[in-house]
């Protein structure tokens, strides 16, 4: 890598990184603001029970999601991937009152936005403040302190 393009990198990077952190916002707001056990209840049920405020805000959400996506580099795969699992949770607003169970049952934006934070980590790495949470920390040997 030449001087000229280190700074154009460091500028993908970051902006990857911010995408990164604005999906994890999304998809904790959308399906796991309330956590119970592997299931979740975010905005995006919720929502879904008010005609016309449901499906404007799923297709928001995922919407601003595929911008994260195409502002971040991800591949065309990751991008059509998250678009299929951002439409099928639009579609279940659609039908009256089995939409709305099914769109509570069926975390679409949190499918996308993990394809689309598993593409950024694969091509930029995790973030550096994410990086360093997740790192296992060292022990401290038993018997020595």
């Amino acid at each position: 890598m030449t001087d000229e393009a280190a700074p154009f990198a460091d500028t993908r990077r970051a902006r990857a990184h911010r995408a990164w952190r604005s999906a994890e916002t999304i998809k904790g707001l959308s399906d796991r603001l309330i956590g119970l056990g592997p299931f979740g209840l975010g905005l995006d049920g919720v929502l879904s029970w008010v005609p016309v405020v449901g499906p404007l805000y799923s297709m928001g959400a995922g919407g601003l999601l595929l911008i994260h996506g195409l502002s971040a580099g991800a591949s065309f795969v990751t991008l059509a991937r998250m678009l299929a699992y951002v439409a099928m949770d639009t579609a279940t607003d659609a039908v009256p009152i089995a939409g709305s169970v099914v769109d509570m049952m069926f975390p679409g934006h949190l499918m996308a936005a993990k394809a689309l934070q598993k593409d950024i980590e694969a091509r930029h790495g995790l973030p550096d403040d994410v990086a360093l949470k997740r790192a296992p920390k060292k022990r401290a040997k038993a018997g020595k302190r």
